[in-house]
Formats: C-alpha cells, sequence, structure tokens
C-alpha cells in the first residue's frame, strides 16, 4: 500500500453538517383546493400564509403546514391500510372543548371518541373526506435529543 493511501485510511471521517431539520409541509390534493384550505382554516385554527396558482398553504399554530392542490382524476377507495397518508393529526390541549367546537360546527366524525394508552382520540373527516384526528396525548410524544 503506497504512503498516500495509508492515510487516506487513517484520516478522521468527514462530518457533514445537519441537512435535513423536519417537515416543512405535506400536500393532499383536492378537487376544491381553495375550499379545503377554508375549511382547515375555519374548522382547525389555521392560518393561509401563501397562494400561487390555485395552490394553498396554511399553517397551523405550531408551525407545520399543509399545501393543497389541484387533484387529478377521481378518489378512489383508500383505506386505513392502504400505502401512503392515511390521516393528519390535530393536537389539542382540551380534548373535550376541541371536540365540542368541532360538533357545534357540523364536522363529520368517523366513530365515537376513545381513549388508548392514556390519549384521547377521535377521528373525522375534512371537507374532501380526508381522515383527520383529534388528539390529547397523556404525556408528550418523545423527541429527538430530550
Amino acid at each position: 500500500m503506497d504512503e498516500r493511501a495509508n492515510e487516506r485510511l487513517l484520516a478522521p471521517p468527514v462530518t457533514i453538517p445537519d441537512m435535513f431539520s423536519g417537515i416543512e409541509h405535506f400536500a393532499i390534493a383536492s378537487p376544491n383546493p381553495k375550499g379545503l384550505a377554508d375549511w382547515y382554516v375555519k374548522n382547525l385554527e389555521f392560518t393561509q400564509v401563501w397562494e400561487y396558482a390555485g395552490n394553498y398553504f396554511v399553517e397551523a399554530k405550531n408551525g407545520v403546514m399543509i399545501e393543497i392542490i389541484p387533484s387529478e382524476g377521481d378518489f378512489g377507495s383508500p383505506t386505513m391500510k392502504t400505502p401512503g397518508m392515511r390521516h393528519i393529526a390535530i393536537s389539542v390541549d382540551d380534548f373535550d372543548a376541541g371536540l365540542a367546537q368541532l360538533k357545534t360546527q357540523g364536522v363529520r366524525f368517523a366513530g365515537e371518541p376513545y381513549e388508548t394508552l392514556g390519549n384521547r382520540l377521535v377521528f373525522f373527516h375534512d371537507a374532501d373526506g380526508n381522515l383527520v384526528h383529534l388528539i390529547k396525548r397523556a404525556k408528550p410524544m418523545p423527541r429527538a435529543g430530550a
């Protein structure tokens, strides 16, 4: 082995700075993007932050955004087990108050509220029929670096 090859083997590994900081947004394709954006603003207290060419960005209070884009084709018949995104989880500080507010707004529920592992949740549908669930965790989820 030549001297340079030996130096390369003994060199410390190259470190790459953190590149990936988390989810900025995810997208939902909708036959009525403006209507669906308005639904998230009205029912879940999101804020519309940007619009371009029929695409709408709505932001939750914790900074996560949904991009709502024009859809093409039919809805099909996805189920909870079909590959792909199946639901959006919306955290709430007061489950009963959040549930009551959604009921007064006429939100369409996919079942009754229930508890699992100390967490309270209920599934419901947004204006396009996408599954969303309201969740109040008994304790926060573990976080990286915590």
